[in-house]
């Protein structure tokens, strides 16, 4: 018996694209309590910080390709290895909670601020429409060739399609309240006990049954059971309406979707019932 040949293979479970990702996750939190100052208490501040630092991304398509960095670019959406990847992105958030033991113990109120730094365009792309062949790792370099595939006399230059894509700031608001009553006075079932009635020697020497004091309790019931614990929320996305920046690069709609979206200024009201 001769050696074996192998005629076809059909893997299609292939993992042959590499990536290297390396950055920072960062947060910081500082919470502001107002009996600090022995004035009493006012309720608190809660200062958030938390975004991501990108210092590299590279991809190689394949074993036999170089890699080449996609760090602060706009990716396509046919693209299924991540969304686009800016150097920075964070988020600021300032929140107010009421003093404990009051009324205003369930109130929470805050603001957020959403910060995306600025990044390529699909430069590759806007590149490639003046001159090719247009490599991964220099996007803004001209190509040797023009569409025409003549000789470039521009080639090594920037390119004056290249371009990046502004930074996105927008401002959230929300409030809430949380309402959190007191228990209501035990409500006794008349005439009901859990252990009936026990059988008490008198002076006289004779037993007599005594019908215990009532250990049964109505349930909360009324709209103060269907309040307490539910949480009313009113909030506001995007509160000055700003739109989302150009990328020339996205030809179907011209923003950055896996990042941004284009609905605006948005209200909405949340309601919750804890049981």
């Amino acid at each position: 018996m001769g050696p074996l040949r192998f005629i076809l293979v059909i893997d299609p479970n292939e993992n042959l694209t590499g990536a290297i990702f390396e950055g920072l996750d960062y947060e910081a939190i500082y919470i502001l309590d107002s009996g600090i100052f022995g004035h009493g208490d006012f309720g608190r501040l809660t200062f958030t910080v938390n975004g991501t630092w990108l210092s590299r991304a590279e991809l190689q398509v394949s074993p036999d390709t170089k890699r080449f960095g996609i760090a602060g670019e706009f990716l396509p959406a046919g693209l299924s290895l991540t969304s686009s990847l800016p150097w920075n992105r964070t988020n600021f958030s300032l929140f107010y909670d009421g003093p404990a033991e009051t009324w205003m113990q369930g109130l929470d109120i805050g603001a957020v601020v959403h910060w995306i730094g600025q990044y390529e365009d699909d430069n590759v792309s806007l590149t490639g429409s003046q001159s090719f062949p247009i490599k991964p790792q220099t996007p803004r370099t001209q190509g040797p060739f023009d569409v025409f595939g003549n000789p470039n006399p521009t080639a090594g230059q920037q390119s004056l399609r290249a371009r990046k894509v502004a930074a996105w700031t927008t401002l959230d608001l929300l409030a809430s309240y949380t309402f959190n009553l007191p228990p209501p006075a035990p409500a006794e079932v008349p005439g009901f006990a859990k252990d009936g009635g026990k059988d008490v020697k008198m002076k006289d020497g004779k037993e007599k049954n005594v019908m215990p004091v009532s250990t049964a309790e109505y349930n909360p019931c009324g709209w103060r059971a269907w309040l307490n614990g539910t949480t009313i929320t009113l909030g506001m996305q995007n509160v000055l309406d700003v739109d989302p920046p150009f990328v020339a690069g996205n030809f179907e709609n011209g923003y950055d979707e896996s990042l941004a979206t284009i609905k605006g200024r948005f209200w909405y009201v949340h309601l919750k019932k804890r049981f």
